[in-house]
């Protein structure tokens, strides 16, 4: 029997995104190959903090790489640093860092992946900085807004179920001669919504990044009558706003990675375009149908490059960092550089001049 060379751990963090199930079966196949054995942490951060976790092997990843969601199963609410339990109806929170490194050590893992976005990714640094735990992180949003990244894996996916609501809508919107808006994903960052909105064909779309003048989507609207075109198609990023308006926010969870949840935005200008033009109007949510499902042919890809690159970084004992895609490479970036800011759309950005010579509305 081949000596183990040493022990990893993997666990996904955060909301569920297309190309999970494929990272961590390129993170366990890397380490069975050269040696190591690897632990599957359950429901995230949860299972770093009770010590629930399996060792893997090559049958637990057999057939996973095109199922969506996460077979370790994730959750946005489990902090180590700030963990809440439920005392006589209300939350108390707790540190729990030293079960986590006690669960490490009691198993002897030396190093543990963790696939997730900046929430995920801030706890990892916060690992590494203060409890000395070597983390190397994955990039994973359907939100693409991580820094130190090209492209986090899902976004493909998610930008993809999109563009075919988007097909799916003017074909009724054209039949109707409605105005049609399709709220999507993004939270403070707009490159859904903008990728999206041009593979789709939208006339209008409204970014977090560009707050909007209700006047300049109703001349749009306006000018389209006008040559004829009795209908008009809105992409809506869900943290698009008003100029000197307020985020649109359907509830907060305490407790949560993120305690703020968007949503609303949608329907919110769909009410007003009505109200202030008589066109029929409405607005579609597509919300979690962007995160679930089978990952697209990009994603696999990627997220396989991710797994084996984290897998690697972890052997050659390179700690604390996150795997990034530069320039069509897999490169590695320091974690706490990576999850300081969220990645915004630039105002600049050649894909927004892209839209305007199209002649689409911004909101500006």
């Amino acid at each position: 029997m081949a000596q183990v060379k040493g022990r990893l751990a993997v666990l996904t963090g955060g909301g569920d995104c297309p190309g999970l199930n494929a990272v961590i079966r390129a993170v366990v196949k890397t380490a069975l190959k050269n040696g190591y054995e690897i632990y599957g942490i359950e429901n995230g951060f949860n299972g770093l903090i009770t010590g629930t976790m399996k060792l893997m092997d090559y049958a637990s990843v057999s057939g996973i790489l095109p199922r969506g969601g996460t077979i370790l199963g994730t959750t946005n609410r489990d902090n180590p640093f700030h963990f809440a339990v439920e005392e006589n109806g209300k939350y108390v929170f707790y540190d729990k860092r030293e079960e986590v490194i006690k669960n490490l050590r009691d198993r002897n893992i030396e190093a543990l992946v963790v696939i997730g976005g900046d929430g995920s990714l801030n706890i990892a640094a916060k690992l590494a900085a203060e409890c000395d735990v070597k983390v190397v992180g994955v990039p994973k949003t359907i939100d693409n807004d991580l820094q130190c990244t090209e492209r986090t894996f899902g976004f493909d996916t998610a930008m993809a179920m999109a563009t075919e609501a988007l097909d799916r809508l003017h074909t009724t919107a054209e039949s109707h001669h409605r105005v049609m808006a399709l709220e999507v994903m993004g939270r403070y960052a707009g490159w859904i919504a903008l990728h999206s909105g041009i593979a789709g064909g939208a006339d209008v779309i409204l970014l977090p990044e560009i707050p909007y003048d209700i006047n300049s989507v109703l001349r749009k609207i306006e000018e389209r009558r006008k040559s004829g075109k009795k209908f008009s198609i809105i992409v809506v990023a869900e943290g698009a706003k008003p100029i000197g308006g307020e985020l649109s926010v359907a509830r907060v969870v305490e407790g949560s990675f993120e305690p703020l949840r968007l949503g609303g935005a949608g329907e919110k200008l769909v009410r007003e375009i009505e109200n202030r033009t008589g066109i029929e109007s409405r607005c579609t949510v597509l919300g979690y149908l962007q995160r679930g499902g089978s990952p697209t042919a990009f994603d696999r890809v990627l997220s396989t490059r991710y797994g084996v690159a984290a897998a690697e970084a972890c052997i050659r004992k390179e700690y604390n960092v996150m795997v990034s895609l530069q320039g069509d490479k897999i490169v590695t970036e320091p974690i706490a550089k990576v999850a300081a800011q969220p990645r915004l759309v630039p105002l600049d950005s050649e894909i927004i001049r892209t839209g305007r010579q199209m002649g689409l509305c911004f909101g500006d």
